[in-house]
């Protein structure tokens, strides 16, 4: 049983940084899930996939893992791009680019 360790991304339908400073513990699926015939409900008999927890740091998702002796990966988040400080930057007179409409 494996468990992943992340931090996770905004919303993209929202701008703001909701929900991204936690760090989550949750566990790789040891069962794929099955759609049921008769009401066509997506199921699983992995009853740990409906584990997760919260941590507020990285350290403290590891030394709970480690501590209940759980194979763990940590998947590091992703840096943002950074972006152009303002909209009047796009048509500056020393502009480095082409402008295209």
């Amino acid at each position: 049983m494996t468990a992943r360790i992340y931090k996770p991304s905004r919303n993209a339908m929202q701008s703001g940084q909701a929900k991204t400073k936690r760090w989550i513990l949750d566990y790789e699926p040891e069962e794929a899930r099955r759609v049921e015939p008769l009401m066509g409900w997506t199921s699983s008999g992995d009853m740990k996939s409906q584990i997760r927890l919260f941590f507020a740091t990285r350290e403290e998702a590891i030394a709970y893992a480690e501590h209940k002796g759980l194979t763990y990966k940590v998947i590091e988040p992703h840096s943002p791009t950074p972006k152009t400080l303002s909209y009047s930057d796009n048509f500056r007179w020393g502009r480095v680019g082409q402008w295209t409409h």
